[in-house]
């Protein structure tokens, strides 16, 4: 195990250097015009400005210097968006609370939810409730979020006053905080039971004809120990594995129209505003704070492999 935690954090270090090398190539380096400092600065900035912030970047110096102070003011807190006028450190943390707790309650909801939609369509293979949860799932997946977020808020919300239109209520006041995500938390988990219910049904009925599985019910194990220990925990691998990668999307501002329709100042509404203001960079930063929690979930997952799977081993 020892072996296998510090590969991976080699791994990890390798990663987030290649993935900021190739981000600080597209946002930095390939911009159009030629100088970064005046697209960091806006179009309204004057000459001193851009020169400061070509100096505070070292877009004067070779692009090796330039890279290496450009991360250090990234993750040393010194980073500001000339464009928006904030710490971009600053803005990003006051916005995190907002995204995991919408990332974190969805991400249980559509893990759990899938495991059941996923299973009992799998039981039932070929029947009445397997066609009915199917449409239900692609019903689900073909859902644009945009959408059922307005529909939910113009019916539930402005219609029947049962859930509130917008805003986010910080976790200090718990029930608020509940009752201002049910929405957000089932509109962001509508699409990924869809998907991963129909990937669960099919693992499933994939492992039910493993050697395992027939020397399971061979030794006398009831059909709920077999399902429960062996068939579903197996099965659940790739599930984990895509649960995994979708959360730390979502965290680093993969829920950008969820936060936008519901009002929620997130990440992903952050990433949202700079996009429309091309503020590259309050972007790069977003996309090394999804690169760590990509990487970072990527390990666990990989931990949990050999809990799940007792044929996997970590070495």
């Amino acid at each position: 195990m020892a072996r296998f935690l510090v590969r991976r954090l080699a791994v990890m270090v390798g990663m987030l250097f290649a993935i900021s090398l190739v981000t600080f190539l597209l946002f930095i380096v390939a911009l159009p015009g030629g100088n970064p400092a005046g697209m960091l600065a806006g179009r309204l900035a004057t000459p001193a400005e851009v020169h400061l912030i070509s100096v505070h970047y070292g877009f004067d110096k070779p692009i090796w210097v330039q890279y290496f102070r450009t991360m250090e003011h990234i993750f040393d807190g010194t980073s500001y968006s000339y464009q928006s006028g904030f710490n971009v450190l600053s803005e990003i943390e006051a916005g995190l609370p907002t995204t995991l707790s919408l990332a974190l309650g969805a991400g249980v909801i559509w893990f759990l939810t899938s495991i059941v939609v996923g299973t009992l369509a799998a039981i039932k293979a070929g029947r009445y409730t397997d066609r009915v949860l199917t449409v239900l799932s692609m019903i689900g997946v073909s859902m644009p979020v945009f959408f059922l977020g307005a529909i939910l808020i113009y019916y539930a919300g402005y219609k029947a006053s049962l859930i509130p239109i917008s805003g986010y209520v910080p976790l200090s006041n718990p029930a608020d905080w509940l009752w201002h995500l049910i929405a957000p938390w089932f509109t962001l988990s509508v699409l990924f039971i869809g998907i991963y219910s129909r990937i669960l049904r099919s693992t499933i009925l994939d492992t039910i004809n493993e050697d395992f599985v027939r020397t399971a019910r061979a030794k006398g194990l009831s059909q709920r120990q077999v399902l429960l220990r062996h068939i579903l925990r197996n099965s659940l691998v790739p599930i984990v594995s895509l649960w995994g990668l979708d959360l730390a999307q979502v965290i680093g501002g993969g829920a950008i129209l969820t936060e936008s329709v519901y009002s929620l100042h997130g990440v992903g509404y952050l990433a949202y505003q700079s996009v429309q203001h091309f503020d590259t960079v309050t972007l790069l930063s977003i996309v090394m704070l999804t690169a760590f929690c990509v990487v970072l979930l990527g390990a666990i997952v990989e931990v949990l492999y050999a809990f799940l799977d007792p044929r996997i081993r970590l070495q």
